[in-house]
């Protein structure tokens, strides 16, 4: 692999490590637009049963959302895997704190992303959020872990 090859890829993976954490940073400002910006024209996220795709539809969930929790991500171990120079997938783990119904919840899962380079920047194309729990803290996550083992 050539020098240049090899920086390339260093960038590009820092790219694309910078969009989680630059997500997490707009949830906690509440800056829907910019959250909304990191995701392709015609990107996706899916954190119930079907994908809420596109800007305007984005738009319109993430204004909801963030009245709703007051949600305060927090982003671990980030996986990337470079399938080309423009297309990659990630997972990356989330803990969220947030308040709901006056109380303080508590939250643990991952996003499986897909990243899309359109115009020479990396973009969130899709997000499947999958939450292994989102508990108040006072009833602690141990039961919601019980039901996910089975």
């Amino acid at each position: 692999m050539s020098t240049e090859t090899l920086l390339q890829e260093l960038l590009d993976r820092e790219a694309i490590r910078d969009l989680p954490n630059l997500y997490c940073h707009c949830v906690w400002q509440q800056d829907v637009p910019a959250i909304v910006d990191l995701f392709t024209e015609d990107g996706w996220i899916k954190m119930g049963r079907k994908p809420v795709t596109g800007h305007p539809a984005l738009l319109t969930l993430y204004k909801k959302a963030l009245g709703d929790l007051a949600p305060r991500p927090f982003i671990h171990n980030h996986v990337i895997d470079l399938k080309d120079t423009e297309n990659a997938t990630g997972t990356c783990y989330v803990e969220i704190r947030g308040v709901q119904d006056d109380k303080s919840v508590v939250g643990a899962g991952y996003y499986d992303d897909v990243y899309r380079k359109v115009a020479g920047k990396w973009k969130i194309h899709s997000r499947d959020v999958t939450m292994h729990f989102m508990v108040p803290l006072e009833d602690g996550w141990v039961e919601a872990l019980k039901s996910l083992q089975g």
